[in-house]
This record gives C-alpha cells, structure tokens and sequence, in this order.
C-alpha cells in the first residue's frame, strides 16, 4: 500500500489530558495521516494536537465529528481512534495485512483495558465475548476501506450506539477483520461510574436499542466521562 496510506481519525473534546500521550504514540509510526476533529473544546485540547496532527473544527457528536474527519482524509483506509485508546505497537502492518483481502470491508483491534487488576480483565473478557457475537463499538479501533465508508455515508449523527451501527453496516459490506493486534484502552469510565453500573449501562443500552429505543432516548442514559 502506499505511502500514508492510513488516515487516522479522533474525534475529541476536552481532552487535553489524553490526547498529547495519544499522538505522541503515533507519531512514531511511518505511513500514517493524524486527523484530530475537535468538538468545540474548552481545554487546550486544540492547542496541544496542533503541530503533531492535522486539527479541524466540526460540531460536537462523534458522529459528526468522525464524518468531518473522513471527509479530509487522504489515506485509502480510515481508523478511527477514542483519545483515551492505545493501539498496540504493530497495529498500521496488522490492518495493512487485513486489507490485502479485496474481500474485507474493515474491522477493529482487540480491546485490552488499563488497571492491571481483576476489573480490567473482566471488562477485557467481556468486550471479546460481545466482540464474537458481533457487537463492536468504536473504542476497539475501528478501521475501514475510505471507499467502503463513502459507500455507507459514514456514521449516522446520533448521540450514542453510531458505532455500533456502523460496525453492523460495515459487516454487511463485505469481512469484518478482527485483529488480535491490542488496543489499550483507559479504565477511567468504570473508575469513575463503578464496575457494576457501568456493566448495566452497557447491557440497559444495547438491550433498548436492539427492542428499537431512538438513540436520542438512550443518550439521556449515557454518560460522557472525560
């Protein structure tokens, strides 16, 4: 694949504690375009990814906010990254080795999550069982084909569940590739809301969109934790 062949897209807002570790990992790797999309920010969120990404304005919903970034995008595959998330050392060959196969449409990475504790490994367990039955959402590092993306309209703007809908939609498209390159991803949502009520959000959530709850409904039940 060419050179910069993937375009990295993070969607922020007020993530100034994250976001410099995050593209300062990045950095580091050859071939790859860093698209910060900031959702109107109040921190030094702008401030601190200027210089190391490409930072662009758009309004506030990852949604939105990962369509704008695509949009600029020059890479031929899109991922697309949370600001507190840390894809493992090998993950631009690992995507690249994905995307050799015409018939493979995207995929993610494999969620490991921060703490080091029985938590963490709970949670890490949980996300791969939901993972093998299809349920994707956007902080395991979803990557896809720009021309699939363009073909699906990107993400829908709501206010929750986008990525899963985006991943079922990308699984129509053609192969999921589920990578078992890691993701680490932070520990501070269930740190901040509680192991149990974070696992009953998840499940609350799922369980109301899949009976066809509006997402517009749902978002009033999720939190934002920053």
């Amino acid at each position: 694949m060419a050179e910069r062949d993937i375009s990295i897209v993070i969607p922020v807002y007020n993530e100034a504690t994250t976001i410099g570790r995050l593209l300062e990992n990045l950095s580091e790797f050859e071939g790859v375009e860093l698209i910060v999309v900031d959702g109107g920010s109040t921190d030094k969120t702008a401030d601190l990814a200027a210089g190391k990404a490409r930072v662009v304005k758009s309004a506030l919903g990852r949604g939105a906010q990962m369509n704008a970034g695509a949009k600029i995008a020059t890479g031929s595959v899109l991922l697309f990254l949370h600001a507190d998330a840390r894809p493992g050392p090998n993950f631009p060959d690992g995507i690249r080795r994905a995307m050799d196969d015409s018939a493979t449409s995207g995929g993610n990475l494999d969620i490991r999550y921060e703490g080091g504790d029985r938590v963490a490994e709970v949670f890490t367990r949980v996300n791969r069982w939901r993972r093998s039955w299809g349920i994707i959402y956007g902080d395991s590092g979803i990557f896809c084909r720009k021309t699939v993306f363009d073909q699906l309209d990107g993400y829908r703007p709501w206010p929750v569940m986008e990525d899963y809908d985006f991943a079922r939609r990308l699984g129509k498209a053609g192969k999921l590739a589920l990578l078992d390159e890691p993701i680490w991803v932070s520990d501070r949502r269930w740190r901040n809301a509680g192991l149990l009520r974070t696992l009953w959000s998840w499940v609350l959530i799922q369980g109301l969109y899949s009976l066809g709850v509006p997402p517009e409904r749902l978002a009033r039940i999720y939190k934002h934790v920053r």
